[in-house]
């Protein structure tokens, strides 16, 4: 199976929900209340309260438009029902290695749910889209801004279906 558009996991799609619900439940409606509570005390020139709330509900507004846009143009892609997981595809979660023996265990995910920092990679980012399609024992070359990199797929594995 291979994503188009802006693929997404069902967890990710979660997350941006959950990010948007609370933006536009809790944290808008406080600084609404803010600002109108500052609104009335007078002159607005010079009123902290109010310029940085209003300035803050633009950054919430721009959030909540940018949301929006990114859950519309989401499709959720299950990583548990891949059918093929002899190969590295959407959801897969790879575990590479260099020549040095040095390891990685990466995960590809959406672009909008990525984190470097826990292994989760973008979909469109170079490791993964040199990743894409290999199998167990594959060698993969990526092109990393400081020069190519050769990696061998020693596992893949998927999520296991509810």
């Amino acid at each position: 199976m291979k994503p188009d558009g802006n693929p997404i996991t069902p967890a990710g799609l979660a997350a941006l929900r959950a990010r948007y619900d609370h933006l536009l439940g809790t944290e808008r409606p406080q600084i609404v209340e803010v600002v109108s509570w500052a609104a009335g005390n007078g002159d607005r020139s010079e009123n902290g309260d109010y310029l940085y709330g209003r300035k803050r509900m633009r950054e919430i507004d721009r959030e909540l438009a940018w949301l929006a846009r990114r859950m519309k143009a989401s499709r959720v892609v299950d990583p548990a029902r891949q059918e093929d997981r002899s190969r590295v595809l959407f959801g897969a979660t790879t575990e590479i290695a260099d020549e040095d023996d040095n390891r990685k265990v990466l995960t590809l995910v959406g672009d909008d749910e990525q984190d470097a920092s826990a292994g989760r990679i973008g979909w469109s980012a170079p490791i993964a889209r040199a990743l894409r399609g290999a199998r167990v024992g594959d060698l993969r070359v990526v092109r990393l801004p400081g020069g190519e990199k050769e990696w061998e797929i020693v596992s893949i594995s998927y999520p296991d279906p509810a």
